[in-house]
């Protein structure tokens, strides 16, 4: 009774966390008619100035504002999708590490290019964790051209396959677009891309590997990544 009288009074510790994180969603609406403006050179030109604020010691939470309004942009201008604010909201939670509960067909996969680009600009590599092959496959090829506008590089690993997403690559035995730029290629080339989508069951497995070859060019995993997110906690 008594911690419900306070609820009312203070808000649930799921609403205390919501009023935290409006403010970064007000400033990043404030800034979207700035962005708008600039071209596709100077949107794209965004990245590699903030690859050099965090090569200059920026923390990436300086440049979330900023980072979140670009990818937004670039996923109006390519896939004619604009995150709305929950999403911007999603997206703020998983930088933070923590979970994002969403149902289907609320953007998971559009919620995760704001996490992935803004850790992606460490160069350490972002992993996106899903459970089939299908939902990696089609998460790298449904964004890829948000990422590969930004200079993002995008990696797929599957079980025995592993691409990369290529615009200039055709594969003419999808029907489907988002399947149609995934150009094969060695298991290192995709883990060592900036973004890389992959099952929980492939990442475990390779790294269980990993840890038995006896040469570091038989490695197939990179360092150990900026951020791991999961498809089936958003």
């Amino acid at each position: 009774m008594i911690e419900g009288a306070l609820a009312k009074v203070f808000g649930t510790k799921h609403d205390r966390e919501i009023k935290k994180i409006l403010p970064l969603v007000a400033a990043i609406n404030d800034l979207e008619p700035e962005i708008k403006k600039l071209s596709d050179q100077e949107l794209a030109a965004k990245t590699v100035d903030f690859k050099q604020r965090v090569a200059n010691g920026a923390p990436l939470d300086d440049l979330l504002i900023e980072a979140f309004a670009v990818c937004r942009e670039a996923g109006r201008r390519y896939l004619n999708m604009r995150h709305f604010d929950v999403q911007l909201m999603g997206g703020v939670v998983l930088h933070r590490g923590r979970i994002a509960e969403m149902k289907t067909g609320e953007g998971k996969t559009l919620v995760a290019t704001l996490a992935s680009y803004l850790n992606a600009l460490e160069g350490k590599g972002v992993h996106i964790v899903t459970v089939n092959d299908y939902l990696a496959r089609i998460g790298a090829g449904w964004m890829g051209p948000v990422y590969d506008f930004l200079g993002i590089s995008v990696g797929v690993i599957i079980p025995d396959k592993s691409f990369i997403y290529d615009p200039q690559y055709n594969d003419d035995t999808h029907d489907d677009d988002r399947f149609k730029h995934l150009r094969p290629c060695t298991r290192q080339e995709a883990y060592a891309a900036d973004v890389t989508y992959s099952t929980n069951n492939e990442l475990g497995f390779d790294y269980l590997r990993d840890n038995m070859v006896r040469e570091v060019d038989q490695l197939e995993w990179r360092e150990a990544p900026s951020d791991s997110l999961s498809g089936e906690l958003w």
